[in-house]
């Protein structure tokens, strides 16, 4: 099913199995402005994923068919393209959620949600990918190259793939170095979202880039934990 808009922002495809929830859902992104694909089941997501290519996909984590995690981790290993995705959970679902970003997911929202803060979510991801900079001269750093425009990142010559997620919170340290910035300040600079009051997914994405940029994670020369503050980037 396709909900088509005149006027699209780009294409979502919401993904869950409650009619209800997909209908509120597509019907508000919709009114924002994007197209809008639908699918039931896992299996369903990933056929649809695969077909339309979509900017982003509100993924339900309860499932029939492939749970969440699954057609999440499907995704991420298929993604050329780097797919935004925003995960949709229920309350007790911590350490789902924390798997999810942990495999490249954007952002989660916790069920029971406004529509209208999701639409707001949806904004806001593609908002970062939109306004990337084209043109910015890559940042030529010790051991790495990062590449704003090209949305790319090499450590030692080599290429290091980065969920959108995690290139945006490397860039911003990496362009602010030296300078330590609490998790606070990270949700609202990276994710856009001052009033969010649960930062657990800052720490998340710290461990996740640590691993893939440092040499030694447990004693990360780059991204260094300030004690009592927050982190800092070291070129």
């Amino acid at each position: 099913m396709v909900i088509m808009d005149a006027h699209s922002r780009g294409s979502v495809l919401v993904v869950d199995d409650e009619p209800t929830i997909v209908e509120v859902v597509a019907r508000y992104l919709e009114r924002s402005g994007y197209r809008t694909h639908i699918a039931n089941d896992g299996p369903q997501a990933i056929a649809s994923a695969a077909r339309h290519r979509p900017d982003l996909v509100v993924l339900d984590l309860m499932l029939p068919g492939l749970d969440g995690l699954e057609v999440l981790r499907r995704l991420r290993d298929q993604d050329r393209d780097h797919i935004a995705v925003i995960l949709l959970t229920a309350k007790g679902e911590e350490s789902d959620r924390v798997i999810g970003l942990r495999l490249g997911a954007d952002d989660y929202v916790v069920k029971p949600f406004s529509p209208a803060e999701l639409v707001a979510r949806v904004d806001a991801v593609l908002r970062r990918i939109d306004t990337s900079p084209e043109r910015e001269a890559p940042l030529e750093l010790a051991t790495m190259t990062i590449d704003p425009g090209a949305r790319r990142l090499f450590v030692n010559g080599s290429e290091v793939p980065l969920t959108q997620r995690e290139f945006e919170l490397l860039l911003f340290l990496a362009r602010n170095p030296g300078r330590a910035f609490s998790r606070n300040q990270l949700m609202d600079a990276v994710w856009q979202y001052a009033f969010y009051s649960d930062t657990s997914t800052v720490t998340v994405h710290i461990r996740r880039l640590r691993a893939k940029l440092e040499a030694d994670p447990s004693r990360p020369a780059h991204i260094q934990t300030v004690w009592g503050m927050g982190y800092r980037f070291q070129p």
